[in-house]
């Protein structure tokens, strides 16, 4: 909505009434209300003088009680032995067994030995493969040909599938054990029927790309002298 323009004569006379009709609702409430307005403006009890500390000491003592009332309980219940799931719910080991690294088929007690434990331990699966010996003794070589860096160096070379068992962040679910795919390609040795597929194709015969053509000869431009 564009702006009202103040200085055309007509627009001066609208807004004066309106500021009128103002003025006179106001002092209609203020009139109609004065014994309510005179009633809550005047102090009817004692003044008890209090500042804004006073006020906010008087909460605080009143909320001390149940300050020490949490505390007792928490001070009781931090004593008590928390209870564990893996002992406590119904057939968890069971659970526990059938979704170990073991049973899902990524790993071997051979290659990692901390695999090879009795049903009865329900510790936590390790999480990275074992690390080989040779990659792990460049930690503490000396500087600056070995070390951490180059440490991490060797060991961000290998994929992630085969540091890890499982897939630590979402960035590595994509082509996470790609290899273990049917569908992956056609295989090492066999036939590739090249002439076939490309003239039974469903779209027929189609020109090579730019980028299989030769490249462009940038010859100098030859000079033709005038005799």
């Amino acid at each position: 909505m564009p702006l009202l323009d103040i200085t055309r004569p007509e627009i001066i006379l609208v807004l004066n009434e309106a500021y009128d009709k103002e003025k006179r609702l106001r002092s209609y409430w203020v009139s109609k209300h004065s014994e309510k307005i005179q009633k809550a403006a005047t102090l009817s009890r004692e003044p008890t003088n209090y500042y804004e500390q006073d006020v906010m000491k008087h909460a605080m003592i009143a909320g001390m009680a149940t300050i020490t009332r949490d505390h007792k309980v928490a001070t009781h219940n931090r004593r008590k032995v928390p209870l564990r799931d893996a002992k406590s719910m119904p057939g968890i080991e069971t659970v526990r067994h059938e979704h170990s690294i073991i049973n899902l088929g990524v790993g071997t007690a051979k290659e990692d030995p901390r695999l090879a434990r009795p049903d009865t331990d329900l510790s936590l699966d390790p999480v990275m493969r074992p690390v080989d010996a040779k990659t792990k003794k460049n930690v503490f070589k000396p500087k600056p040909y070995f070390g951490r860096e180059k440490y991490l160096h060797m060991r961000a070379k290998i994929l992630p599938e085969d540091r890890y068992y499982l897939p630590e962040c979402m960035s590595w679910e994509y082509g996470w054990r790609l290899k273990d795919s049917k569908m992956l390609g056609k295989p090492l040795h066999g036939r590739n029927w090249v002439l076939q597929k490309t003239l039974q194709n469903r779209v027929g015969l189609t020109i090579d790309p730019s980028h299989y053509r030769s490249p462009m000869l940038i010859t100098e431009p030859r000079r033709i002298v005038m005799i």
